[in-house]
């Protein structure tokens, strides 16, 4: 199999990537107040650092089990655009149960079937873009960083607007929150194409495992692995890590905005740079850069600008190693073993990190403070620059096209 490219094509028509870009940006919208302010809304409820790990734990463990179902689901059956729909809607029923306080034991049941529903979304929508952003064996990065980049927009603005609103009104309106950016999910979901996928017989009946058993794949994922798990410091820990050190919730927000500022722009602008080097290479950078950016927020959280200089190197450590890695699962994984390859990858990325960052993570923490999950990150980063080294080495280096 040849080695993946990024291409630049000229963009006939951007109509049929309007309905994505608003499915991208209302999705992320609720993840940018979710996921930065959920930890406070259970420090504010009285859980403790240990429980609020187990919650987050739970919500991490549907990424384990959902994406693949749902991928297997929307792969055999084409219907990914009624699958999502189904899941918008199930998901906005569920928030409701987060209206009501009734323990710790009802809490991680709403969170664990709503978030069943929502972990599965952007795989499938993934999926079924990929037509529309590759061709011929080779990733479009301007078409996609063009849908992407609403993605962030949405999270930008609610991550700020959230912070604001929680610092003058309490976190007492998280519940509505969830409920209100699940409505607006669901609405764009409906506004997606009604497209079945044809499944010829043949197509269908493929596994995932002939290629799961190729190095390369095997070194991607383990790189994956690494490269999330490295990341949960922040996605867990940074809102209560800055909360502890004196910054207000209005603060908070513009450092999560910093870092999503930062990935607009890589978005927008990623078919420039792609192409300098070999996708396995970028791996490889993406890994080195997120190391040093541990190190930063570990070492010098009373610093805020250098605070601010590691939340913009966010820039690399996700947007560009996102796209890096949607255009190698692009790569390996084509036709209709597209939706089983986004979901390995939300669940062996996502899932299963985020499962363990909450676990040992709320661990770390009570034993050895805040400050500790992010040295840990840091050894998670050097492990993951090591697996996307050996993805370049199996791999000759083979820089991108424009």
């Amino acid at each position: 199999m040849s080695s993946p490219k990024t291409v630049s094509v000229p963009t006939a028509s951007i109509r049929p990537l309007l309905p994505f870009a608003a499915l991208s940006a209302t999705y992320f919208a609720h993840i940018g107040f979710f996921n930065p302010y959920l930890t406070l809304w259970l420090k504010d409820l009285g859980y403790s650092l240990v429980a609020i790990g187990l919650l987050t734990a739970v919500q991490a463990a549907t990424r384990l089990i959902a994406p693949y179902g749902w991928g297997w689901l929307s792969d055999h059956t084409g219907e990914r655009v009624k699958l999502l729909r189904f899941a918008a809607v199930a998901a906005l029923v569920l928030s409701i149960g987060l209206w009501f306080d009734k323990g710790f034991g009802w809490l991680a049941v709403v969170l664990f079937f709503m978030l069943f529903q929502t972990s599965a979304i952007m795989p499938m929508s993934e999926a079924a873009m990929a037509h529309l952003v590759s061709s011929g064996g080779t990733f479009d990065a301007k078409r996609y960083g063009r849908v992407r980049l609403w993605g962030s927009l949405g999270f930008l603005v609610t991550v700020f607007l959230a912070g604001a609103w929680f610092e003058a009104y309490g976190l007492g309106h998280f519940p509505a929150w969830t409920t209100l950016s699940l409505l607006a999910l669901t609405v764009s979901a409906w506004l997606l194409p009604s497209h079945k996928e044809a499944v010829p017989s043949h197509e269908s009946k493929k596994s995932v495992l002939p290629i799961l058993q190729k190095r390369p794949v095997q070194w991607l994922f383990a790189s994956v692995f690494f490269h999330v798990l490295g990341h949960m410091g922040i996605y867990i820990y940074f809102s209560l890590f800055l909360d502890a050190n004196g910054y207000s919730k209005t603060v908070i927000g513009l450092m999560w905005a910093a870092c999503v500022v930062a990935e607009i722009i890589w978005f927008y602008t990623q078919s420039r740079w792609l192409p300098w080097l070999s996708l396995s290479a970028w791996l490889v950078l993406c890994g080195g850069v997120l190391t040093l950016r541990m190190g930063l927020t570990a070492s010098f959280v009373a610093v805020w600008p250098v605070l601010l200089l590691a939340q913009i190197l966010h820039a690399v450590t996700f947007a560009t190693h996102h796209s890096v890695c949607i255009a190698l699962l692009s790569h390996h994984f084509p036709g209709s073993l597209r939706g089983r390859g986004q979901a390995l990858y939300t669940a062996l990325g996502y899932g299963l990190p985020g499962v363990l960052g909450g676990l040992f993570g709320g661990a770390l923490t009570s034993h050895y403070g805040l400050a500790s999950v992010f040295w840990a990150s840091l050894v998670s980063s050097v492990l993951a620059t090591v697996c996307a080294w050996r993805v370049w080495r199996l791999k000759a280096p083979v820089a991108t096209t424009s």
